[in-house]
Formats: structure tokens, C-alpha cells, sequence
């Protein structure tokens, strides 16, 4: 394995001095070398998984009964040990409201 060394001043030079043909030339006779992934490409593109076609939109897909913000006051005790139990504390404050009204 080569040694990491600092780059010297004629090194820049000549990497200043390369030009967009030579570039050019240098990246279409690497093998490993991609497509160019411009805007096309992705317009172009199909996405499977699977058998299914996948097109994403933007942000998370949306939720068949989205929750609601609300501003509820409680006791500090009851939030201080739902919170004690660490992250999803408001999840498991609607959960025990969940048991609480329907036993689920």
C-alpha cells in the first residue's frame, strides 16, 4: 500500500494543468465509472421492487387517521413517570388512555 503523502507543489501544478478532454478521456477508460446520474436519467428510471413499480413522492406517506396535536394539561407526577420510562412516553400516555376507554 502506498504511503499517504502530502502534495507538493509540482503535483498541483499539474493537476491544475489537466485539462476537461484529458478528464474526460480519463473517466471513460475506468471501468468502475458510472452513468452520469443527471435529471433524465432519474425521469427515465424505474424503480422495482419486486414485481411492483415503485414511484415515492415527497415526505412520509400519509396515515389513514392521522393523529391530532391537542394541548392537554396533567399532573407533573404522571408526566414525570411516563417520561421516566423514556422515549415514546406520549405514545404510551394514548395507550393507557386506549386501554383505559375501550380495554384494548
Amino acid at each position: 500500500m502506498a504511503e499517504d503523502k502530502p502534495a507538493t507543489y509540482s503535483d498541483l501544478v499539474k493537476v491544475d494543468a489537466t485539462t476537461d478532454d484529458e478528464i474526460a478521456r480519463q473517466i471513460a477508460g475506468d471501468a468502475d465509472t458510472a452513468p452520469e446520474l443527471t435529471d433524465d436519467w432519474f425521469d427515465k428510471a424505474d424503480l422495482h421492487y419486486g414485481a411492483t413499480l415503485l414511484r415515492r413522492g415527497r415526505g412520509r406517506p400519509r396515515l389513514g387517521a392521522p393523529k391530532r396535536l391537542v394541548s392537554l394539561r396533567l399532573d407533573q407526577d404522571v408526566i414525570e413517570r411516563f417520561r421516566a420510562q423514556g422515549p415514546g412516553w406520549q405514545s404510551r400516555i394514548n395507550g393507557a388512555l386506549r386501554k383505559h376507554l375501550w380495554g384494548e
